[in-house]
């Protein structure tokens, strides 16, 4: 019933506007042509005027209905991010002067000169001056605007400090997967025909002992307040995009060809969570590049701790060679020996039983 009603009322209002254009056709006729198209000119320049106002203030109100849940509303999440910020501040400025000072122009002058008697039309078929300043003025904005991002792209992608600390992220449909190296600061090599997505979702190649400390963890990527890291970023399957939003970040992530970046996490989770006063509050990884079927479900957890709960978190780690081999496993061997130990006085005791 709604669905014909709202038919209805679109047909209708379609009718209306229909009548109202004949009918203003049928006085344009009976008044003469040039008196009835002054008078609609008169109109239009009214209702450009009308148009502008109720557009600027349009365009207020929405900016501050909705500015306080874009990302702009809370502070860059980590230092080289607030660059980022700097740079999309600086563009909206440029672009926001130019998108009002020209829609105040357009509907000014559509107001102002309109058609009058006294008034004659002056044409120029071409102008250098004003050629000059709409193409030299844009371009020297636009060049500032590329050498900005260019400077920034360059840092997050360069080599970052030497106490920073690698962390290998790794897209797979529909998930992420984070290696960290061990005592050794290095990373097993890894070969993408080892690939089990049972017991060797990286494909490492346990031969390498440089693999045998390496951490993986598919839950979150754990990282250090005021501590860079670069990330060594790829992908097992096809291309993903590693987004950090609050972070104000993201790189791709192809197969067999490695990306990296890096930053440096200004807050932890905890202090993010009261700044945003959301206590749900956790840092994203989302995936910007159309990847599948499954591709609006990856997304990936980040939390940012203090340098003390990410030693105590590190330690509670094992490597993933100990996890995929127990056997290897010092401690489990450990737990065998003390098991062996406490059953042999108790054969002890029954023998001497037996005997008596």
């Amino acid at each position: 019933m709604t669905i014909f009603l709202t038919i209805a009322v679109v047909v209708l209002i379609f009718i209306v506007i229909f009548q109202i254009a004949k009918a203003s056709e049928y006085v344009s006729i009976l008044k003469g042509d040039d008196i009835s198209r002054k008078q609609n000119n008169k109109i239009n320049g009214f209702l450009m005027v009308v148009f502008l106002i109720l557009g600027l203030i349009g365009v207020w109100y929405c900016n501050k209905l909705y500015f306080g849940k874009t990302l702009l509303a809370v502070d860059a999440a980590s230092v080289e991010g607030a660059r980022v910020d700097s740079m999309l501040w600086i563009t909206l400025a440029v672009t926001g002067i130019v998108f009002i000072g020209t829609q105040i122009i357009l509907f000014w002058f559509a107001y102002k000169y309109q058609e009058k008697d006294n008034r004659k039309v002056f044409y120029f078929a071409h102008s250098n001056k004003l050629e000059a300043i709409w193409t030299v003025i844009p371009a020297l904005v636009l060049t500032v605007l590329v050498i900005i991002g260019l400077r920034n792209w360059f840092l997050f992608t360069g080599e970052p400090p030497k106490d920073a600390m690698v962390v290998e992220i790794t897209g797979k449909q529909f998930g992420w997967i984070y290696r960290y190296p061990g005592k050794d600061g290095a990373f097993g090599k890894k070969y993408y025909k080892n690939i089990d997505p049972a017991t060797n979702t990286l494909g490492i190649l346990w031969e390498d002992e440089l693999a045998h400390d390496d951490l993986i963890n598919e839950q979150s990527m754990v990282l250090v307040k005021g501590r860079p890291v670069k990330l060594i970023i790829g992908s097992r399957d096809v291309i993903h995009d590693v987004g950090l939003p609050h972070f104000r970040l993201k790189m791709d992530a192809v197969p067999g060809i490695p990306t990296t970046m890096w930053f440096t996490p200004k807050y932890t989770t905890k202090e993010m969570k009261e700044m945003t006063n959301n206590p749900n509050f956790i840092y994203e990884i989302s995936c910007d590049q159309m990847c599948g079927n499954g591709h609006y479900s990856m997304k990936g957890i980040i939390d940012v701790v203090d340098q003390e709960e990410y030693d105590v978190w590190i330690a509670k780690q094992k490597p993933q060679y100990l996890v995929t081999f127990p056997d290897k496993d010092p401690s489990n061997a450990q737990s065998a020996d003390t098991t062996k130990l406490a059953v042999k006085p108790v054969e002890t005791a029954t023998k001497t039983i037996a005997k008596l």
